[in-house]
């Protein structure tokens, strides 16, 4: 069950000190993977991060970035950070939940109404929060940095409103609300890993996939898909995570520099992909892409907006949900 989010939250900033933290008695390399492109947005924060941590701290923290699955892929680069292999990673939401179910609330359909909404809940209390659950489970959440709206995309016909959706085989992620809402559009959902959508689409093993237009352009997914709706039926965030023995064993305050550079490294990839969202759409037509930009996104949230909300309720309890419907 959900519980004790907002008593994390409130002692999150106390524990940055806490009396597991060892002195640090010589320079350390950290990797950092993940499984997007290194023209992604996500690569040039890790980036940046790395920069700043190695500057803010002398150069006792060096942190060595690693892009496209070059760690592996979605799932071994949880798997690898929870047992040590692997200091740092940074992987959709959808990835994580299967660890903390809390984190299943992120990635309901319509949740949030833009970007705005979603940086304010998950840069205050009720994120840290659910960052700080993982505690529990051998990570460190360092910070949610950004995915985006997710919008969809096929190489069978425009896809205009709920029904259109009726058929087509769909790669998701391997959250269970992902996979409820294309189950109750009529679609086949298919669950992989980012790594392996390409191949996928590539070979008409799947028809479509839905990711933010800045991904789908940065992953050249315009060479195997073309149509794509601006559906933006759920929001997707990138947890940044590190092993908690390895964060245990920073003094404070290289602990408290790791959490702030995540943070602002979060805020430069957010304006990074703000910038890039027009663009993107304009070199996707550029590359043949037939872009639906108004779908009927009413007819897509009334089939699934409330069935998916009711059954993670049912789950979990509404208490993080309700917290998050009375932001502002």
């Amino acid at each position: 069950m959900i519980k004790h989010y907002f008593a994390t939250a409130l002692l999150a900033i106390a524990s940055f000190g806490s009396a597991a933290a060892m002195a640090q008695d010589k320079p350390v390399t950290f990797r950092f993977g993940h499984t997007l492109p290194a023209t992604d947005s996500q690569n040039i924060a890790a980036k940046e991060f790395a920069k700043r941590v190695e500057a803010r701290t002398n150069g006792q923290i060096k942190v060595r970035v690693f892009p496209n699955g070059t760690l592996g892929n979605d799932g071994s680069l949880v798997t690898g950070v929870r047992s040590g292999t692997i200091d740092i990673g940074v992987t959709g939401n959808p990835f994580l939940t299967g660890i903390s179910p809390n984190l299943n609330v992120l990635d309901l359909p319509y949740l949030f109404d833009d970007e705005a909404q979603a940086f304010q809940v998950l840069d205050g209390p009720i994120g840290r929060g659910l960052l700080d659950d993982l505690d529990n489970y051998g990570l460190k959440g360092l910070a949610f940095w950004d995915i985006g709206f997710r919008s969809f995309t096929n190489n069978k016909k425009p896809v205009t409103k709920a029904a259109d959706m009726d058929g087509l085989k769909v790669r998701t992620t391997p959250n269970p609300a992902h996979i409820k809402a294309f189950e109750l559009l009529g679609a086949n959902p298919q669950p992989m890993a980012f790594g392996e959508v390409y191949t996928a689409l590539e070979s008409g093993a799947i028809d479509g996939q839905e990711n933010p237009p800045t991904l789908i352009l940065s992953s050249k997914m315009y060479e195997v898909q073309k149509y794509l709706s601006l559906t933006r039926h759920a929001y997707t965030a990138g947890l940044v995570f590190m092993n908690k023995r390895k964060f245990d064993k920073l003094t404070p305050e290289h602990q408290q520099i790791m959490l702030e550079e995540a943070l602002a490294a979060a805020n430069y990839q957010r304006e990074l992909n703000a910038k890039h969202q027009e663009e993107a759409l304009a070199e996707l037509r550029q590359h043949g892409v037939q872009i639906t930009t108004n779908p009927d996104v009413e007819s897509i949230r009334k089939v699934v907006k409330g069935p998916v909300h009711a059954e993670f309720t049912e789950k979990y309890g509404d208490t993080v949900l309700k917290a998050i419907q009375g932001q502002p």
